[in-house]
């Protein structure tokens, strides 16, 4: 288990504040003890907590792809990473380390959003595109891995979990009365709502596609 967090305001890149994504990567240190990671550039900034299985020494996220232009948090497993490096080192790709997400970065330069369909495990991710300006948020198709995320006047939060997003000053805590209705109906709320308003889960097996110069959040749900 480790844990991500990530804001993406490309228009008001100040809310990328350095002390304020670590104040939410912290509340996700129970998630991974092993070491901490904060990351910027214009515009997004992401914090990884680690938990370290897969790669001990290395395996330091964010993973980059060779020239820097891609890059990747992703929390989980991924069963068939051996297959796909072999795979992907036979067209060209270098690895940085032997953790079993880095396939992710270089399946994406491979296949583009697609690159799901050749995952088998495990996970939530967030992966931006600097030269497309995309960032893509994903989740395996069993919805194991938690992926939360909030949208506003063109400012994208995103963690692994709530509490994280809470700690952003563009986020109340305003109560979903029907996600709060579902919790008491089912075993917890159906995926997009959660108990909070303006809080939304990214639905398992879906993906969350956002492109920079759209005025309103662009979503499109692609089967994993």
């Amino acid at each position: 288990m480790c844990g991500f967090v990530g804001i993406y305001s490309p228009k008001n890149p100040e809310l990328a504040d350095l002390q304020l994504l670590k104040r939410m990567t912290d509340t996700l240190t129970h998630r991974g003890p092993d070491a901490q990671y904060l990351s910027r550039q214009p515009g997004l900034g992401l914090g990884f907590c680690r938990l370290s299985i897969i790669d001990l020494l290395g395996g330091k996220q964010p993973i980059f792809n060779e020239d820097g232009t891609v890059v990747l948090v992703c929390n989980g497993e991924i069963y068939n990473y051996r297959a796909l490096r072999k795979k992907l080192r036979q067209r060209g790709h270098c690895f940085q380390a032997e953790v079993d997400v880095e396939v992710l970065v270089h399946l994406y330069e491979e296949n583009g959003p697609e690159f799901v369909q050749e995952l088998s495990g495990q996970f939530a991710f967030a992966l931006y595109d600097q030269p497309r300006q995309r960032l893509l948020l994903g989740r395996d198709p069993a919805g194991i891995a938690p992926l939360y995320y909030f949208w506003r006047d063109g400012t994208l939060l995103f963690a692994s979990e709530i509490k994280a997003l809470l700690e952003h000053p563009l986020v109340d805590r305003r109560v979903d009365l029907t996600g709060l209705d579902q919790v008491l109906t089912f075993p917890g709320p159906v995926s997009p709502r959660t108990l909070f308003a303006d809080i939304r889960s990214v639905p398992p097996g879906h993906m969350l596609i956002v492109e920079a110069g759209v005025p309103v959040c662009r979503c499109q749900d692609h089967r994993i």
